[in-house]
């Protein structure tokens, strides 16, 4: 059925009419916000927060995160000290918000670790093959078949306390994670009619490697990596509630769990708070991961 359009002055059809039917079309920038999904918002608010504390933890305190208050110890949460005080007096706050540094400073070493050297395995094993993949993927599998706790518990033994050294194990025991992943993407890869036609052009091996093969093989690798972010911040954590971290008095977000723990009965909030920001944290990097991997 066509009808008589009188602001073009021609016939068009009844169903290419919506426009005429008394819709308003929404503004592009109201039809984005339409689509953002609360979820992820909020993860994004998240780390944010996280990071604009390590960055800069005087903004948001103006307490000494190592000095404590006479007669203030064991106070809890109020509008005076937000997250409580510890046994010493000390507010709980401020050393979370100081200890953000340590664990995420440790958290961004440990997936650099891992990330440089996994992914740089994994080029090689995929993009050469033969013999040298056989190599590396055995070395792998080597580490995969250790216990991750057990080998950074190892490497820390061999390096020594402290966060650094932590990181470094932390990171040793995501090689294997990423190298997999880095062969898995760039066989895919490799395999493609596209990589085919820049060698049959006269494309050289590097040449293909650096413009075809290595940017399409990223995308998956950038989403483990940020689900590598939390993962290390939990494992760092549990090195530092263990002792195996950063020494005391150090406010580190694993040493504060352990550190209340003798005192959960009757000041909870010295367990319970550290604790909550560090699963908020690693949620929060999850759910940034699954959106950059394409998950909704």
């Amino acid at each position: 059925m066509t009808t008589f359009d009188p602001s073009t002055r021609d016939f068009v059809l009844a169903a290419e009419r919506p426009a005429l039917s008394g819709q308003i079309r929404r503004p592009r920038w109201l039809r984005s916000l339409s689509r953002l999904r609360p979820g992820l918002v909020l993860a994004w608010l998240v780390l944010a927060t996280v990071i604009l504390w390590a960055l800069f933890p005087g903004l948001f305190t103006s307490y000494d995160p190592l000095e404590g208050v006479p007669g203030g110890q064991l106070k809890a949460p109020s509008l005076l000290h937000l997250f409580g005080t510890d046994s010493l007096g000390r507010d709980l706050y401020a050393r979370v918000v100081y200890g953000s540094v340590h664990s995420l400073s440790g958290a961004v070493a440990a997936v650099g670790v891992g990330l440089v050297v996994g992914a740089a395995l994994g080029l090689a094993a995929g993009a050469i093959g033969g013999w040298i993949d056989d190599v590396i993927m055995r070395f792998v599998d080597v580490l995969l078949a250790i216990p991750t706790l057990l080998l950074s518990l190892s490497i820390i033994i061999l390096l020594g306390f402290g966060t650094i050294n932590a990181a470094i194990a932390v990171g040793a025991t995501a090689i294997a994670g990423f190298a997999r992943l880095t062969r898995s993407e760039v066989v895919r890869v490799r395999h493609s009619e596209f990589v085919e036609a820049a060698f049959g052009s006269g494309g050289t091996f590097f040449k293909v490697l650096w413009r075809h093969i290595l940017p399409n093989s990223l995308t998956s690798v950038i989403a483990f990596t940020a689900l590598q972010f939390g993962w290390a911040i939990l494992q760092i954590s549990t090195l530092g509630f263990l002792g195996y971290g950063a020494p005391p008095p150090t406010p580190e977000w694993g040493l504060l769990i352990a550190e209340g723990r003798n005192y959960i009965a009757t000041a909870w909030w010295l367990t319970a708070v550290p604790g909550f920001v560090v699963v908020a944290v690693v949620l929060a990097a999850n759910r940034i991961s699954q959106s950059i991997g394409g998950r909704s």
